[in-house]
C-alpha cells in the first residue's frame, strides 16, 4: 500500500471536493425547478470504485447520506457488470432511494480505459411523475399512488439517451417540460464530474488517487472515534409525536435510544408505531441518513464527509415500522425524519445539554400552491419551506427565522418566485414577537406570512408538529407549536396541519412558524438583553415583566 504525507493527500481531496462543487453549480444554472435551483433541494456525491463516498458538495444533508444508501442498492440491482461508459441510471424505488417517489436519484459509472474508477450521484426534487396528486401526495396509502417507479432504470446508455424512457417520462407527467428538464441539467452535472475526476486521476495517477482515498476515509473515521470518545458516554431515551399520517387524526408514536459508547453511535428506534397506513413511513435509508447528519455534526462539523466519518454508526429499525417501511407502505410525506431530527437530539441532550441547543421549532413548515398560471396557461407547482427559530444553546440565543436545523444549506423560495410563478401574493412576512421560548438565553423567532391568493388553485401545506410542543432545556421555556389559519376571518376559518385546499381569489391563509425553546431559567437572563429584545421587537413589554421580571424603567 502506498503511504502519501498529508499535503498530497491534502491536494488531492480538495481536488475531489472542487469536482463535487463543480457539479452542484453546473446543476443549478441548468434546472428548471425552483426547488433544485433556488431552495437547493439535492444531494451530489463522489465515490471510489467500491462505492465508499469521498467528496459532496453541500445541499441537504440528509439527501448525502441517501445517495450512499441509494448507490448500493441500484449497482446490486442493475448489476456492475452491466454498467458500461457512459451509462446514467435513475432510481426512485422508496425503499431502494431512500426517500419517496419524486425525489430522483441518477448514478453513472466512471470507466478510466476499461478501469472503472468511480461512481457519481445526484438526487433532486422533481415537481410531478404521475402521482395521484399533483405537486405533492398528502394521504396515499400504498406507493403506487406516489407516481411512476424506476427501480434502477437506464436513462442514458453508453452515451445515447434511452428515447423510450425520456418519452415514458414525458407522458407520465402533468409538467413534462420541466422534469425532462431536471433530468438533462442531473446528467450534464454527472457528465461535468466525470470529466472532473477523469482530469483527476490523469494528474495525480490511479496509484496515487487510490492511496490518497484510503487515507482520507481511514482518518475520518480515527478523527469521529476520537471525537465519539470524547463525548458523555451513556444511552438515553426519548419519545415525540407526529400530528398524524394524513389518514386519521391520531399522534403518531417516535421512540428514539441512543447508546454512545466504545467508540461507537448506535441508534435505535424500538418502540416507535408500527408502520402507519398514510405516507408519513420511513425508508430505512432515509433513517440511517438523518442519524449520518446527527453523527456528523456531533464529532467532526467542520470537516468534509466521506466513508470514514460515518463508519460509528449503526441504525436499528424493525421493517415494517414508522422507520422502515417496507413494500407497499406509502413515504411520500417524508416529514417524520425531520421532528425524528430533534427526536435524537432530544434524547443526547439528557447525557450533554451543555453541548447541545435546545429544540428549534420542531419542523418544516412546508407549503405549495398548484394552479394553472392565468398569464401562460401552464400548470404550476411551486413549494417553499417556512422558516423557524433555532433553539437557544448553553452560551448564546438561537438564531430567529431559519431553514431547520436538519436542513443544511437549503433555502426558502424567494417571494418574488412564488409570487411570478403561482397565484400567492405575500401580504405580510415578519418576525413574531414571542414566539421564541423564554431562557436564560431564548430560543430563535418564528415568522408570520400572510397569503392572499390573486389566482384559483390548491394550496398544500404539510407540517406534521402543530399539536405538541417544541422542548426546551435546562429550565427554558418551551414555544409555542406551528400554527397555520386557513380563511382566517371568515366563517370557514380553520386550524389545518397537512391538508389540501382548494382556494379562489381573495381567499387567504396566514402562517405562524414556531420559534426555538429556551436553554437555561429566564430568570437568569441579563436583564440588558431582554430590554435589546423588547427594543428590538422580539420580546414583547409584557413577557419581559411575567417571565423575565424586568421593567422597561428598570
Amino acid at each position: 500500500m502506498t503511504t502519501l504525507d498529508g499535503a498530497r493527500v491534502e491536494v488531492v481531496r480538495s481536488y475531489l471536493l472542487s469536482a463535487a462543487e463543480e457539479m452542484r453549480a453546473t446543476l443549478i444554472r441548468t434546472s428548471f425547478n425552483p426547488v433544485i435551483y433556488e431552495v437547493h433541494d439535492f444531494g451530489l456525491s463522489l465515490y471510489d470504485a467500491q462505492m465508499r463516498p469521498v467528496a459532496e458538495a453541500t445541499g441537504l444533508t440528509a439527501f448525502l447520506g441517501a445517495n450512499d444508501y441509494s448507490l448500493r442498492k441500484g449497482v446490486e440491482y442493475v448489476g456492475v457488470e452491466n454498467l458500461h461508459p457512459g451509462d446514467v441510471v435513475l432510481l426512485n424505488y422508496p425503499y431502494w432511494n431512500a426517500a419517496h417517489a419524486s425525489d430522483a436519484t441518477l448514478f453513472a459509472p466512471v470507466f478510466d480505459g476499461g478501469t472503472l474508477i468511480g461512481f457519481l450521484c445526484i438526487r433532486a426534487h422533481w415537481m410531478d411523475l404521475g402521482a395521484k396528486d399533483p405537486g405533492y401526495v398528502l394521504d396515499s396509502t400504498d406507493m403506487h399512488q406516489e407516481g411512476l417507479i424506476f427501480p434502477g432504470t437506464k436513462v442514458v446508455s453508453r452515451g445515447e439517451p434511452v428515447h423510450d424512457v425520456h418519452e415514458l417520462l414525458r407522458f407520465n407527467s402533468r409538467m413534462p417540460d420541466a422534469i425532462l428538464g431536471d433530468l438533462h441539467a442531473q446528467i450534464s452535472a454527472i457528465r461535468t464530474g466525470e470529466r472532473r475526476l477523469l482530469e483527476i486521476y490523469a494528474k495525480f495517477g490511479h496509484e496515487t488517487v487510490r492511496a490518497a482515498i484510503d487515507q482520507i476515509i481511514a482518518d475520518g473515521e480515527a478523527r469521529t472515534r476520537a471525537a465519539l470518545a470524547a463525548l458523555p458516554q451513556g444511552t438515553w431515551s426519548a419519545e415525540d409525536y407526529l400530528d398524524d399520517d394524513g389518514i386519521s387524526d391520531e399522534l403518531v408514536k417516535m421512540r428514539v435510544t441512543v447508546t454512545i459508547a466504545d467508540g461507537t453511535f448506535l441508534v435505535d428506534f424500538a418502540g416507535s408505531s408500527p408502520a402507519v397506513r398514510g405516507p408519513i413511513n420511513m425508508p430505512f435509508g432515509a433513517t440511517e441518513a438523518i442519524c449520518k447528519v446527527i453523527l456528523k455534526s456531533l464529532t467532526s462539523p467542520h470537516e468534509p464527509s466521506n466513508a470514514g466519518t460515518v463508519a460509528p454508526l449503526e441504525v436499528r429499525a424493525e421493517p415494517g415500522t414508522l422507520f422502515h417501511a417496507v413494500y407497499p407502505q406509502p413515504t411520500f410525506t417524508l416529514w417524520t425524519g425531520i421532528v425524528a431530527f430533534e427526536l435524537i437530539l432530544k434524547a443526547l441532550a439528557q447525557g450533554m445539554p451543555e453541548l447541545l441547543p435546545a429544540s428549534s421549532g420542531g419542523d418544516v413548515p412546508g407549503f405549495m400552491m398548484v394552479g394553472v398560471h392565468p398569464d401562460t396557461g401552464a400548470m404550476f407547482a411551486v413549494s417553499n419551506n417556512d422558516l423557524v427559530g433555532w433553539g437557544g444553546t448553553a452560551d448564546h440565543d438561537g438564531t430567529d427565522a431559519a431553514t431547520h436545523v436538519s436542513g443544511s444549506t437549503g433555502r426558502g423560495t424567494p417571494i418574488e418566485v412564488l409570487e411570478a410563478r403561482t397565484g400567492m401574493f405575500m401580504e405580510r412576512v415578519e418576525i413574531r414577537t414571542d414566539s421564541g421560548g423564554a431562557g436564560k438565553f431564548r430560543g430563535g423567532s418564528g415568522l408570520r406570512r400572510d397569503i392572499r391568493f390573486v389566482a384559483p388553485g390548491e394550496f398544500l401545506m404539510v407540517i406534521k408538529k402543530t399539536k405538541t410542543q417544541p422542548w426546551a432545556l435546562a429550565g427554558g421555556h418551551r414555544p409555542d407549536p406551528n400554527q397555520i389559519v386557513a380563511f382566517p376571518g371568515t366563517d370557514r376559518e380553520e386550524r389545518i396541519s397537512t391538508k389540501r385546499l382548494t382556494v379562489a381569489p381573495g381567499d387567504r391563509v396566514t402562517l405562524l412558524t414556531a420559534g426555538g425553546g429556551g436553554h437555561g431559567r429566564p430568570a437568569d437572563r441579563d436583564p440588558a438583553a431582554v430590554r435589546r429584545d423588547v427594543a428590538e421587537g422580539y420580546v414583547s413589554a409584557a413577557a419581559a415583566r411575567e417571565i423575565y421580571g424586568v421593567g422597561l424603567d428598570d
